[in-house]
């Protein structure tokens, strides 16, 4: 019996990985820059989405695939493999809001919280950790630590301030009391969960992306 393969899908910075060529055909159809490629193991699939589709497809591939093996084998030994990835998206600025929470490693998706209105990307980041650091007060996957690709988010969490310059108005109430109520509970708590920058130069874009860029 012939083994089984996985397959990529990359539609401009969406991928999917499919379990049947049919169905990653299917998946394509109408997409005239779409990329494709198989793999031998779910595993190798899952670990291909870390990586641009040029790490893998076209003429430089077999130099860049090499390089990026033997890169891999110093990077991931700085990976923390138990740890969930968050990232936000906005249409607008300001505009809708979404973020949401993926296991760093499996790509499973934990939790994507509901679009909301009249904020900015940085705000809805700083917002997702301080989420996070929440579900540890009720000790659920205490032992994860967060990767998140925004500086400025990580900076505000160790600053307990959000320190936004978005007016406070009738349309953004709301917002700003979840904001004031992030920075509360950042004054008056301690946490030593890892708060980790990913380095996306280096692994591609952050599991949680929207793919929205």
């Amino acid at each position: 019996m012939a083994k089984k393969k996985r397959y990529v899908v990359r539609v401009w910075h969406k991928q999917w990985v499919f379990d049947s060529r049919d169905t990653c055909k299917t998946s394509i159809h109408g997409y005239q820059w779409a990329k494709y490629k198989s793999f031998g193991t779910k595993q190798e699939a899952i670990e291909a989405f870390g990586w641009k589709h040029t790490t893998y497809i076209g003429k430089d591939a077999d130099t860049k695939l090499s390089f990026k093996l033997s890169a891999q084998k110093i990077s991931d030994q700085n990976i923390v493999k138990q740890s969930i990835a968050v990232d936000a998206a906005c249409s607008g600025n300001p505009g809708i809001l979404e973020y949401q929470w993926v296991e760093t490693v499996s790509w499973k998706k934990l939790f994507r919280a509901w679009p909301f209105a009249h904020g900015t990307v940085n705000i809805w980041e700083f917002l997702a950790i301080v989420d996070w650091l929440k579900r540890l007060q009720n000790n659920w996957k205490i032992w994860y630590s967060i990767y998140s690709d925004s500086t400025t988010a990580i900076w505000r969490i160790k600053k307990k301030r959000c320190n936004t310059q978005l007016q406070r108005t009738s349309q953004t109430t709301i917002l700003w009391q979840r904001i004031d109520e992030a920075h509360q509970r950042l004054a008056h708590a301690t946490y030593t969960t890892p708060i980790l920058k990913r380095k996306t130069k280096e692994r591609g874009e952050i599991p949680a992306d929207f793919g929205r860029k």
